[in-house]
């Protein structure tokens, strides 16, 4: 690895390219480090410091997404398949971690604290389905532990706030998992990209990529400006744009075909802070509802306990906004940047799909102050306006694509887009991106790496993280392997109710 290396038109050179300073770079950087010590690393941020867009704290809810608790996931009470795919992909994410602890290379109490996990309902119809919900999930290994009850005295005991000051008698329900989590993926951030830093690779803050060109070799020119140099060209065998919002239109610049006809559409969220220790303290749970008719999956209501810098907060939220930037210290132009003549049509149609959607988000934008905290206090009665602070939270790009007929389909999750060569890559969309960046990252390194993956790294994984390509675990498994995260993340002493 060594000192910095320069082509012979003084061009920095490195094997890595890194564009973005979030999770998914971090985590990325992170292990091409430990996997291949001897490449050289370099990561690109356009702000003055890292994860200040989708991985800081008060950007996302924090929860590690284990399908405990998302309602969204899963729409057909019956059908378990994605709560379970998202909590396989989550366990493996933990064990990532766990190794990193485990090698001294990360301290948890840093960056995840136990949390546990709630779903509450509050209407027949929502109380049907979320027992059918536990009844399919609770035969599955991985939400092995899941509690359901219909006693309000329970569940004022998991939740003492939610039930705080309710009048309303009418049906109620609750499901909880102890062992969910609640993760700080800014720091989390940070730590990782100190495992990047601390064997030779490169962070260069404040610099903002604007071309990506792919050269005869293969090799590709990453370009833009720094505050303090002005112009920078680093060339990089493998480029990976993990820049969140920015990411469609970094690939369409660097004109990649596998993006022809994509789309993203800004979305935007607000919550609602308190910081007030006594009442901060009292809540011990991240409790998910359910979204209402037509909103957008990120939209899905929560009451959040949050660690931040070693002090507990409450969250509730999301409440929907509304702004053409893709990122939340971009520019009110970021939307139009992305615009093709070839994904117009594609985005019209999305729109046109989802007309309920649209009148959510006017709906959501003409509420008052009055009516928005009246949603929180529907999880928490007791509310005082006086104690909460409306905070501005990040913004999404939410991925439209073409389908079969080329019409345009919002898709969840996130979504990896590799050239035919394999030199680049990049992640578009959202939620639950940050939770799942392992196997996302693994399947990269998988696909853009076939010999160097076989060969060696494969084998290295396959130590670290037990079990990464399984497809079905059985209960032992999935407790023995759940029992040695737990310990090696110490969730299981730590002591998690701060004031």
């Amino acid at each position: 690895m060594g000192g910095r290396r320069r082509t012979a038109d003084n061009v920095e050179e490195a094997d890595i390219v890194l564009i973005g300073g979030g999770i998914m770079s971090a985590t990325l950087g992170a292990m091409i480090t430990l996997l291949q010590p001897d490449w050289r690393i370099v990561l690109l941020e356009r702000s003055n410091s890292l994860a200040t867009e989708s991985s800081d704290p008060w950007n996302n809810a924090g929860t590690g997404h284990s399908g405990f608790s998302e309602l969204n996931y899963m729409p057909d009470p019956t059908d378990g398949s994605k709560p379970a795919e998202i909590a396989r992909q989550f366990h493996i994410t933990r064990q990532w971690w766990a190794h990193l602890v485990e090698s001294g290379l990360l301290d948890p109490s840093e960056f995840i604290h136990t949390s546990p996990h709630m779903d509450v309902v509050f209407d027949r119809r929502g109380v049907d389905y979320l027992r059918q919900r536990y009844q399919t999930l609770i035969t599955d290994p991985f939400f092995a532990g899941l509690e359901y009850s219909e006693d309000p005295a329970r569940i004022a005991n998991w939740a003492p706030l939610i039930m705080e000051g309710r009048v309303d008698d009418g049906p109620i329900a609750a499901t909880r998992h102890v062992h969910g989590t609640d993760v700080d993926f800014g720091a989390l951030t940070r730590a990782l990209t100190s495992i990047i830093t601390d064997r030779g690779g490169k962070v260069l803050l404040g610099h903002d990529v604007s071309s990506l060109g792919q050269q005869p070799g293969g090799r590709w020119l990453v370009s833009g400006r720094s505050a303090p140099r002005g112009r920078f060209t680093i060339q990089g065998r493998h480029v990976f744009v993990g820049a969140g919002g920015f990411a469609l239109r970094l690939l369409q610049r660097a004109r990649l075909p596998e993006v022809r006809g994509y789309g993203v559409l800004p979305v935007g969220a607000a919550f609602y802070r308190c910081s007030t220790p006594e009442v901060a303290v009292r809540h011990d749970a991240k409790v998910y509802g359910q979204a209402a008719i037509g909103a957008p999956p990120m939209s899905v209501p929560h009451l959040d306990k949050r660690i931040v810098e070693g002090q507990s907060h409450l969250l509730f939220g999301p409440y929907a906004t509304f702004s053409t930037k893709l990122l939340k210290h971009g520019k009110l132009t970021d939307f139009f940047t992305t615009l093709r003549w070839h994904n117009l049509h594609v985005i019209t149609a999305a729109g046109l799909q989802n007309l309920s959607l649209v009148r959510y988000l006017i709906k959501e934008l003409a509420a008052s102050p009055k009516k928005k905290f009246a949603q929180l206090q529907r999880f928490y009665p007791s509310a005082a306006f006086e104690q909460w602070e409306l905070i501005l939270a990040g913004q999404r790009a939410q991925l439209v694509t073409p389908d079969k007929k080329n019409i345009g389909v919002l898709r969840q999750g996130t979504e990896v887009v590799t050239n035919a060569d394999h030199s680049i890559s990049g992640l578009l969309g959202a939620s639950p991106g940050a939770s799942t960046a392992v196997p996302i990252m693994l399947n990269l390194l998988r696909e853009c790496f076939t010999d160097r993956w076989q060969r060696t790294w494969k084998s290295t994984i396959a130590t670290a993280v037990p079990g990464f390509e399984r497809t079905t675990w059985d209960a032992d498994d999935v407790s023995a392997s759940f029992e040695r995260t737990a310990s090696a993340l110490d969730l299981t002493s730590r002591p998690d109710r701060l004031g």
